[in-house]
C-alpha cells in the first residue's frame, strides 16, 4: 500500500523515525521503491507538514522520495541545531541509517544551505542537486534574512495575516492568489500532523543562517554533478542575486529564474517546477 501513487500519497504517508547520533529524526517516505532516492530538505521554521503536497506528490510519481525533517524540529528529538553544518551532519547521519549509498538531494531556502554544506563534506554521495530560493555562505543580502523575517511577521500579526504569505509571495493578483492556494492545500493532511515549530526552533535557524551569512562560500568544487538552481525574481528574503553566486561556484549548474515570484517560488509555480525537476533528475 506505501507504495501505490496518487493524489492521496502525501496527505496519508506516515511520519518514521531514523536513528541520528542520540536523536531520532522524522521522516516521509513516498514513491516506488526503485531508482536513486531523493531526499527533500525543507526551508526555516517548517515541520514535514510545511511541504506543499503537489511538490512531494509530483516528485514521487516515479521515484523514492524521503521528506527529512531536523533535530528538535516537529516531532523529531533531539536539541535543535543552530549552525548549518551540524544540520548537514545529521542529514549525512540519517542517509546512512537509512541505508542509501547515494541519493539525489533538494533543499528549499535553509534546506538549500544544508544541501550544500552536505554537498562539500560527502560529495561522493550526491548524484544530482537541486537548489531552490537559496543562496550561498556570504550571499548577497542573506544577514538581512533576520530582519526580514522578523519584521514581516510583525506585520503579519498585526494584519492578521499568516506570515507565509508576506514571507513568500509577491502581492501582485497572482501571487495573491498563489498564497490563497497554497495554504488551502497545506490542510490537506488531516491526520498524524506534527508538533508546530517552537519559538526556540526559529531563534536556533535564524542564528544558523545568520552565520551562513558571515561565512565564506564553501569549496564546492569537490562536488561537480549536475546542479539546478531555481528562484523567484521578487524574493525578498534571499535576494534573486544569490541565484548568480551560486551558479559561480557550481560550473555544471543551470538557473530558473520565475517571474512575479517570491521566496516560495517552487509552490507559487508547483506544476512547471515538477515537470522540470523530474526532467532534471531523470536518468
Amino acid at each position: 500500500m506505501s507504495e501505490q501513487q496518487g493524489p492521496l500519497a502525501s496527505r496519508e504517508a506516515p511520519t518514521r523515525v531514523v536513528d541520528v547520533a542520540g536523536a531520532g529524526l522524522v521522516y516521509r517516505d513516498l514513491g516506488p521503491r526503485s531508482g536513486v532516492p531523493l531526499v527533500v530538505l525543507t526551508h526555516l521554521g517548517a515541520n514535514l507538514d510545511g511541504w506543499d503536497p503537489r511538490i512531494l506528490e509530483g516528485l514521487s510519481q516515479d521515484r523514492r522520495v524521503i521528506a527529512l525533517s531536523y533535530r528538535g524540529v516537529g516531532d523529531s528529538t533531539g536539541q535543535v541545531r543552530d549552525s548549518i553544518e551540524e544540520m548537514a551532519a545529521d542529514a549525512l547521519g540519517a542517509i546512512q541509517g537509512l541505508g542509501f549509498d547515494r541519493i539525489d538531494l533538494f533543499g528549499l531556502s535553509m534546506g538549500g544551505m544544508v544541501a550544500q554544506a552536505m554537498a562539500a563534506k560527502a560529495p561522493g554521495s550526491i548524484d544530482r542537486l537541486i537548489l531552490a530560493s537559496s543562496g550561498p555562505a556570504g550571499g548577497p543580502g542573506i544577514l538581512a534574512m533576520t530582519r526580514v523575517m522578523v519584521s514581516t511577521v510583525l506585520r503579519a500579526a498585526v494584519t492578521f495575516t499568516d506570515p507565509r504569505v508576506l514571507l513568500f509571495f509577491t502581492r501582485t493578483p497572482a501571487g495573491r492568489l498563489a498564497a490563497r492556494e497554497y495554504l488551502v492545500r497545506l490542510r490537506e493532511r488531516r491526520s498524524m500532523r506534527e508538533k508546530g515549530v517552537s519559538p526556540g526552533v526559529y531563534r536556533a535557524q535564524l542564528a544558523a543562517v545568520h552565520r551562513w551569512g558571515r561565512q565564506q562560500p564553501a569549496d564546492l568544487s569537490v562536488w561537480s554533478g549536475p546542479v539546478w538552481i531555481v528562484h523567484g525574481d521578487s524574493d525578498r528574503m534571499v535576494p534573486p542575486a544569490n541565484a548568480a553566486a551560486l551558479a559561480g561556484l557550481l560550473p555544471a549548474a543551470s538557473v530558473t529564474m520565475y517571474l512575479d515570484a517570491g521566496h516560495g517560488a517552487v509552490f507559487q509555480h508547483h506544476s512547471a517546477f515538477v515537470a522540470a525537476a523530474r526532467d532534471f533528475l531523470r536518468r
